[in-house]
């Protein structure tokens, strides 16, 4: 697409000499400058709950009681908060894609590029918002909950106050690096379920599984690069998990769809 996104880029071109057409490929790479804001704003909930933290000391059951009971009233709070935040990364990511297929639709037929412009991505896009609010919020629920387990659990096992005070205050660290998880793990899991739906619309059956391609890629999933599987059935990426590239925990893998002749 061209940067005046004008009605014309749609049009097929013809391939210069310096600037050929985008592959399939290439063009559904991910994007990683959502993935990178994504995880800034939810490591601030980290910095919050850190800074809640440090005005407790907690040494008995009705301290790590009260500071839950804290944690659980900043969750409710936030909520606005979370909206507008899972609301721009999805919006962010699905207009990503739509500009992904536009990059490639000029190798399609007018009628395939009018059906990619209509897809049904709503209902994708409403269910992927829910799924952030509800993980933002969980942030300082689970981190509530960690102290009150460290609590209990030093008290019942006759664990130094200082040990435990120390684990306690390591809950920060442990909540900015499940923001880190969730921020890559749902902004990958957004981008494939659009693409899906997309791809569903024009009546694609299959995708290639495409990696990275760094020194971080698993090998599982490593071995899954380049082979084509179908979108309903997903290939076992992990030992007993069956998931779309970019659809399960920590993956940088992206689906690159098999587009049916026109």
């Amino acid at each position: 697409m061209s940067p005046t996104g004008c009605p014309s880029c749609l049009q097929p071109r013809r391939p210069t000499t310096d600037r050929a057409p985008p592959s399939v490929q290439s063009a559904f790479i991910r994007a990683q400058k959502i993935e990178r804001r994504y995880t800034t704003q939810l490591r601030s909930v980290a910095r919050q709950i850190t800074g809640i933290l440090r005005g407790f000391h907690i040494v008995d059951i009705p301290g790590a009681m009260a500071l839950q009971a804290l944690l659980n009233r900043y969750a409710t709070t936030i909520e606005p908060w979370a909206e507008a935040v899972g609301r721009r990364m999805v919006t962010e990511v699905a207009a990503r894609d739509e500009r992904s297929w536009q990059q490639v639709s000029a190798q399609m037929g007018r009628a395939l590029r009018e059906e990619i412009a209509t897809a049904p991505t709503g209902r994708v896009m409403r269910e992927a918002l829910a799924d952030q609010v509800g993980l933002i919020k969980s942030l300082p629920i689970e981190a509530g909950q960690r102290v009150h387990d460290l609590t209990l659990k030093g008290i019942t096992e006759g664990t130094r106050a200082d040990v435990v005070a120390a684990e306690i205050q390591r809950t920060g660290e442990v909540t900015k690096a499940r923001a880190d998880l969730i921020a890559r793990t749902e902004t990958s899991r957004t981008a494939t379920m659009l693409t899906k739906a997309r791809a569903a619309h024009v009546g694609s059956v299959e995708f290639i599984w495409r990696t990275a391609g760094d020194s971080d890629v698993r090998a599982t999933h490593k071995a899954l690069n380049g082979r084509a599987f179908r979108w309903d059935d997903p290939p076992e990426c992990d030992p007993g998990h069956h998931a779309l590239p970019g659809a399960i925990w920590n993956c940088r893998c992206y689906p690159e769809p098999i587009i049916p002749e026109a």
